[in-house]
């Protein structure tokens, strides 16, 4: 089998639940060898199914080992000595006192690459973080939902998600440098980052973005969820060339402009809705994806799953969701999840 594009890189893991082991999953499902270094009770993810912890963990090796201990020091030390890099994603003050930062550790390796992996960044404090309380704190809970209710979440753990693949970039951003040093990767910023459009038009212009009915674009009309005669169907018209398809298709005249489409949006909304009324989702995407216009019915995750079956692998007794990175001509090994200590150390 041939090698992955990360092969011979050797990162280490202090991870626990989600942001940390998915950038590291990441990381391992690209050929790198990934080591969780785990307390004797294991990643608390353990606890929650076997399934949770092997969709973020399949392909690593697991080493039990106490760092609040002189040995457990120790045996971390050896272990930076030969890692290219070491992301842990706990309390700033924990990460502290652990050891677990570069300048802790770049006695035992100088090219060492330390990610930090926190809610709010290595220098601000010990605020409880979650997934859930950074989305309501960084304004995306207020922008989701229907206006006429009270905001909402995301219905999967967007701001753990996007800061691991943010810290998995850091990381391999700083190796290819050449030079070691710490990454300081937050849950907060990355959520602020990914409002880019919606903050720019707030800091540039004063626009204040407003939750919109059916999760409507603040830019683009029509592009949103629209009842069917069966199922919703999301329409995303992104130009003026998209509408002119969708409508002739549709029936509908008028508004060939996007900016008449923007000036008039209730009219366009009332026309558009009106007219995929009369056919379900389904029919409607399969109608508009020959014309090249952003059309699909929502479907559920089992549906999805079962119209992209490419997209399932087994790894070990699992069967999880596949890498999402695709490499030319190499397929990854997905094996199974680490048994608690199975590479070294006590589960004791």
């Amino acid at each position: 089998m041939s090698k992955g594009p990360l092969a011979g890189i050797r990162v280490l893991e202090v991870g626990t639940m989600l942001a940390g082991p998915y950038a590291t999953m990441m990381l391992a499902d690209l050929g790198a060898e990934v080591t969780k270094l785990e307390p004797a009770g294991g990643d608390i993810s353990r606890k929650v199914s076997d399934s949770y912890f092997a969709s973020l963990n399949r392909g690593k090796r697991s080493i039990c080992l106490d760092l609040a201990s002189a040995e457990g020091q120790e045996r971390l030390g050896e272990l930076a000595a030969e890692s290219h890099a070491l992301l842990v994603n706990l309390k700033p003050s924990a990460i502290r006192k652990l050891g677990l930062t570069y300048d802790a550790l770049r006695h035992h390796n100088e090219r060492i690459v330390c990610v930090a992996l926190t809610g709010f960044g290595l220098d601000n404090g010990d605020d409880p973080a979650f997934d859930y309380v950074v989305q309501a704190s960084t304004g995306v809970a207020a922008l989701t939902g229907d206006p006429a209710g009270p905001p909402t979440l995301p219905g999967y753990s967007s701001a753990d998600n996007s800061t691991g693949l943010t810290a998995a970039l850091g990381l391999l951003a700083q190796i290819v440098s050449g030079k070691g040093g710490q990454i300081d990767v937050s849950l907060r910023d990355v959520m602020l980052s990914q409002l880019n459009y919606h903050a720019a038009a707030y800091l540039d212009n004063g626009v204040e973005p407003q939750r919109r009915p059916n999760g409507a674009h603040s830019y683009y009309v029509p592009a949103q969820l629209f009842p069917t005669a069966e199922g919703y169907l999301a329409l995303f018209v992104t130009h003026d060339g998209f509408w002119k398809s969708f409508a002739k298709e549709a029936g509908l005249t008028g508004f060939e402009a996007m900016a008449d489409r923007v000036a008039h949006r209730d009219e366009v909304l009332t026309l558009v809705t009106d007219a995929l009324s009369t056919d379900t989702a389904a029919s409607w995407e399969s109608r508009l994806r020959p014309l090249g216009v952003p059309a699909a019915a929502v479907r559920t995750l089992p549906q999805a799953l079962e119209a992209t079956p490419e997209m399932v692998v087994r790894a070990g007794e699992h069967r999880l969701v596949a890498s999402s990175i695709r490499v030319s001509g190499w397929t990854p090994d997905y094996r199974r999840p680490p048994r608690l200590g199975e590479h070294g150390g006590s589960a004791a």
